[in-house]
């Protein structure tokens, strides 16, 4: 037996990371776990590979929970909230990871008070991740216990008291794998264009990208110090950021975590 019973409402890949971790981490048992989805195909997959309880209606998923886990897509949500408006459990927890919507959206459409709203990132797929969160001042001290739990499981949690840091954390760390994916697969085409064999370029710049993660947040030191201890005046780091300056990448991803910023807004304004 878990902790608690749990549903999701949508079956998408950031769902089942967390459904993973659940199970994984004996916070509930795979069969107090129901995946609700349009997808039936998507279903029998969850199924299969979780040993999950699946169905296609979602009022039939969130009966015996204790913690709806809202993972839609922020087009599908007025939807939702139109069928399920007043139909959650009366203690339950609604668990909110969808970009953009606010607490009081949620508080609304679904008429439920009881309401955590978090933004996670795909690394919690591996228990690597962070998530920010905010909760309505009504939820329970068993609440808060089983979000907490469920933050746990995912990687490193950071709780604030001011929802307005979930949409920069949308822009930052929500969709901030998908940069560093970015900068990876680029350096990986660079060397490979210059004769390097794919499956090193692909191992020296994993390990690079994760060493120097790691590194960075055990040395405590600021990461510009670091960055000008691995520069030597007129050596090859120098030559390689002079041409990042000339590119102005420093501008670049101002901008885009600036631009994936306001498109959370737009999202919670629709």
């Amino acid at each position: 037996m878990g902790a608690f019973r749990v549903a999701f409402i949508g079956g998408g890949s950031m769902g089942q990371a967390m459904a993973a971790a659940i199970i994984k981490n004996r916070l509930a048992d795979s069969h107090e776990v129901c995946i609700s989805d349009v997808n039936s195909e998507r279903l029998e997959q969850l199924k299969g590979e979780l040993g999950v309880r699946v169905t296609s209606n979602n009022i039939e998923a969130v009966i015996e929970a204790d913690v709806v886990v809202l993972a839609v897509k922020p087009q599908a949500l007025i939807d939702v909230m139109t069928e399920m408006k007043g139909k959650l459990p009366k203690m339950s927890l609604l668990f909110s990871i969808v970009a953009g919507k606010k607490i009081e959206t949620l508080v609304a459409g679904f008429d439920h008070q009881f309401v955590v709203r978090a933004m996670p990132n795909t690394p919690g797929q591996m228990g690597k991740g962070v998530t920010v969160w905010v909760a309505t001042q009504d939820i329970m001290v068993s609440q808060r216990i089983n979000a907490e739990a469920i933050v746990h499981v995912l990687g490193k949690g950071l709780y604030t008291g001011y929802e307005y840091y979930l949409d920069l954390a949308t822009a930052v760390s929500g969709s901030g794998p998908a940069y560093v994916f970015l900068f990876m697969e680029e350096m990986i085409k660079a060397a490979v264009s210059l004769g390097m064999d794919e499956e090193m370029a692909k191992v020296l710049v994993f390990q690079t990208v994760t060493g120097s993660s790691e590194y960075a947040n055990l040395a405590g030191k600021e990461l510009g110090e670091l960055r000008r201890m691995v520069t030597s005046p007129g050596g090859t780091t120098a030559a390689a950021l002079a041409k990042f300056e000339e590119g102005s990448f420093s501008e670049l991803i101002h901008r885009a975590i600036e631009a994936a910023y306001q498109r959370a807004v737009e999202i919670g304004a629709q």
